[in-house]
């Protein structure tokens, strides 16, 4: 381990920081992918025509306003040396907004819509946060590795949490209580896994960054971000590859956001499984995903950042295409399953080599602030991608699979844009940018 680290970062530090996406992920399987989404959809919704489309909705909006502040707040983070602080803030406000969906009820519709969205917002943002301490802590030729070593663990995270939400579950299907009884309990048993599991993270990891000195006194710490923002934005020109890259990532991460978004809902609306049937098929999901984080970490940083990408979008297109063709319940779903063991391979790969590839192409002294724009780059993919879907159910009169069929053209899209990504070049442009910032 301590070959893959710089040489003041310490191996529990590593621990701390991957624990961090251990205690969020049980947020993103329970709430997003697993259990509150056909929760909200069947019950909540009432099962209204408009209801994917209003669960969509709810997210693209929390989405739309990472968008305009993720930029803001990564480069106030690395001014202010903050990025902890912030994070602590972000932290606190999903676990609040989670446990509030405690009451999400039919009769309260508006009001699991605002939880929803203000949770959300606050789980992206801590999710750019916490990334933008990977290039500190791993050396640029282990950081596929080091970053997979986080993703594996946040989706043991999510299964945690997920396998504890299954027992209570199914104790409480036992003793004849609906999903309305049980549901909003597993919201409270999320929240507090966040907390907990948490503590690591603030306890042990350090906040490496130093502020950064304004040139105007009297200037406001919101103008002097803005400032910092709008020149980056200026000078991405310089960052062609990145600048290729992050548009890369907005398309193949408009299908993986529309996966997790609505796995369980396409489950149990094309497929007929029930909610215990979801949630297996979810946990199954997540011991694959873990899996492939954590192996193709190795194999990213062995055969390049761009082939090991590449290889995962090509698993997610055939991945599409195996879950378009397989047959619905009562029918032996083996095709189905195939696809789904596939898709967490394909998931846990492609997260955590896009993660990786960022911190190789963004200067050292701007990586909370271009992180930021990679968390821009996701949400905005978190928009287009479960809108689309959204909409085709829609306007199909709640055809999923056609909805499924066109989720695959992003990835196809993102591959070829692919093609493009010099790392090399790329990182060049990162190093010279750095040296320039030093600089000044």
């Amino acid at each position: 381990m301590r070959d893959a680290l710089h040489g003041d970062v310490r191996p529990r530090e590593v621990f701390a920081w991957a624990m961090y996406d251990f205690a969020n992920s049980g947020y993103t399987t329970v709430v997003i992918t697993a259990l509150f989404n056909a929760y909200f959809v069947a019950v909540v919704a009432g099962n209204a025509p408009w209801a994917t489309l209003a669960w969509t909705a709810a997210l693209s909006v929390s989405y739309a306003l990472i968008i305009v502040s993720a930029p803001l707040i990564g480069a106030f983070a690395d001014q202010h040396a903050a990025k902890k602080k912030l994070l602590a803030f972000t932290t606190a406000g999903c676990v609040a907004f989670t446990a509030l969906l405690w009451f999400a009820q039919p009769d309260l519709l508006w009001l699991a819509i605002a939880c929803i969205i203000v949770s959300n917002y606050f789980f992206g943002t801590g999710e750019n946060l916490i990334a933008a301490f990977l290039p500190e802590l791993a050396n640029t030729r282990a950081l596929g590795r080091v970053s997979g070593w986080g993703w594996s663990l946040g989706y043991l995270g999510g299964l945690f949490s997920l396998g504890l939400c299954l027992v209570y579950v199914t104790w409480a299907e036992t003793q004849g209580h609906d999903a309305s009884a049980y549901v909003p309990v597993t919201m409270l048993i999320t929240a507090g896994i966040f907390v907990l599991a948490s503590l690591p993270t603030f306890l042990l990891l350090r906040e490496r960054s130093v502020p950064q000195p304004v040139q105007a006194a009297a200037i406001s710490p919101i103008h002097s971000a803005w400032r910092e923002v709008g020149q980056t934005l200026h000078q991405l020109r310089k960052f062609a590859d990145l600048r290729r890259f992050l548009l890369c990532n907005l398309f193949y991460q408009a299908g993986i956001q529309t996966v997790i978004t609505l796995a369980a809902i396409y489950a149990s609306q094309a497929m007929g499984f029930s909610t215990r049937e979801s949630l297996l098929l979810i946990f199954a999901v997540n011991i694959t995903a873990a899996v492939g984080a954590f192996l193709f970490g190795y194999v990213q940083d062995r055969i390049g950042h761009v082939r090991a990408i590449a290889l995962t979008l090509i698993g997610w297109i055939v991945t599409v295409l195996l879950a378009w063709a397989a047959p619905g319940w009562p029918e032996l779903p083996g095709l189905f399953w195939a696809a789904a063991n596939l898709t967490g391979l394909c998931l846990g790969a492609a997260q955590s080599a896009g993660r990786a590839l960022v911190g190789l192409l963004t200067p050292s002294t701007r990586l909370a602030e271009f992180y930021g724009f990679w968390g821009l780059s996701v949400k905005f993919a978190s928009i287009v991608g479960p809108m689309t879907y959204g909409l085709t159910t829609w306007i199909s009169g709640g055809d999923h699979r056609t909805a499924l069929l066109l989720t695959g053209s992003y990835f196809v899209v993102g591959l070829y844009l692919l093609t493009g990504v010099k790392v090399m070049r790329g990182r060049r442009a990162a190093l010279r940018a750095a040296r320039h910032d030093a600089a000044r």
